[in-house]
């Protein structure tokens, strides 16, 4: 459970970017069922590509890892190995990014249609 909660915090953050994108921006809109699929695929991609980025790869996810080795070479076992930081991280960059697929998606679409 995880190992899927952070994919599921990207999908649903990318889903909601890109419907809002898409209700916002008439010229970038598909329609529901496009902005949300173009959002949830921005929204993974959009976390993959910020955890490219040196500043903000300690939000997404590496601190999950280093604070189950710190707590490990401690001998502590914890609980739950969930960063709430590292899912709102994961769940911002899923809107940001899943906003900024489905425009890019819907202009060209748009723009091909005319």
């Amino acid at each position: 459970m995880e190992a899927i909660l952070p994919i599921i915090m990207q999908l649903v953050g990318g889903g909601v970017g890109g419907g809002a994108i898409g209700s916002m921006l008439k010229g970038a809109n598909m329609g529901p069922t496009g902005n949300l699929i173009a959002g949830a695929v921005g929204g993974v991609g959009g976390t993959f590509i910020a955890g490219l980025i040196p500043g903000l790869s300690g939000l997404l996810g590496k601190a999950t890892e280093v604070a189950s080795t710190a707590s490990d070479a401690a001998g502590a076992t914890a609980a739950s190995g969930l960063d709430l930081g590292a899912l709102a991280g994961q769940g911002v960059t899923g809107l940001v990014g899943g906003g900024i697929l489905t425009a890019v998606a819907g202009f060209i679409k748009n723009s091909m249609a005319k």
